[in-house]
């Protein structure tokens, strides 16, 4: 299923509703940016095919010692025939992790994750021009499902003011509400907090402030 298509049109509307009530009296953009993954991973595929060929190759052990008695079986003791069973074992612990999304995961170190979370966020705050307003008053909301992490990213304008613990209060709220199934609400609950920081940090709108940025939510692949 695309990303967008796990989203109703009411549901997108929630959130894009939810920013607008945000910004309503706030000097300040808020961009909610959703991605499928952050990272291809690719080492998880590698990783997955090394255990799979040895997951083959000890299967193949223990039916020598233990199961297999007759000694007749030529064909098992064939190095061609072992060679392409270790070989096959090894191509489908490669294959496997693209279908499984926990599999491919537990190949993948924490490190590795939230590395490529953090880039792929930096990444979207640029894309999405979240730095181009003119007070530097931009935040982005970022979800990365694969990596089921959560990041806040404010402009400069708003970070020098705005301590770390009251965004990293935000993420664990939002991954909260995400792991029970709730991410329209979790959204609209972090839309709504970042804007009473603004106004908690006297971030007000004035009569020229403009709409800079749009409000839908972003679909980034």
């Amino acid at each position: 299923m695309n990303l967008k298509q796990k989203f109703s049109d009411s549901d997108l509307q929630r959130i894009k509703q939810a920013v607008k009530d945000a910004e309503d009296k706030i000097s300040g953009e808020i961009v909610p940016v959703i991605v499928e993954r952050s990272g291809h991973y690719v080492e998880g595929n590698y990783r997955g095919s090394l255990v799979g060929a040895s997951l083959v190759f000890l299967f193949m052990i223990v039916l020598d010692r233990y199961i297999i008695t007759d000694a007749t079986n030529t064909l098992y003791y064939d190095p061609v025939f072992i060679f392409i069973a270790v070989i096959i074992g090894g191509v489908l612990g490669a294959i496997l992790p693209n279908f499984i999304d926990p599999l491919k995961k537990s190949l993948i170190s924490q490190r590795h994750l939230d590395y490529s979370t953090r880039q792929r966020a930096e990444n979207a705050f640029l894309e999405e021009e979240v730095f181009n307003t003119r007070h530097r008053t931009g935040i982005m909301i970022f979800i990365s499902f694969f990596e089921h992490e959560v990041i806040v990213m404010a402009d400069k304008g708003i970070s020098k003011v705005v301590e770390q613990k009251q965004w990293d209060k935000i993420v664990a709220d939002l991954i909260a509400h995400i792991r029970s199934g709730k991410i329209v609400e979790g959204l609209e609950a972090s839309i709504k907090r970042c804007g009473e920081i603004l106004l908690e940090k006297g971030f007000y709108k004035t009569d020229d402030d403009t709409n800079e940025l749009g409000d839908e939510l972003r679909f980034d692949s």
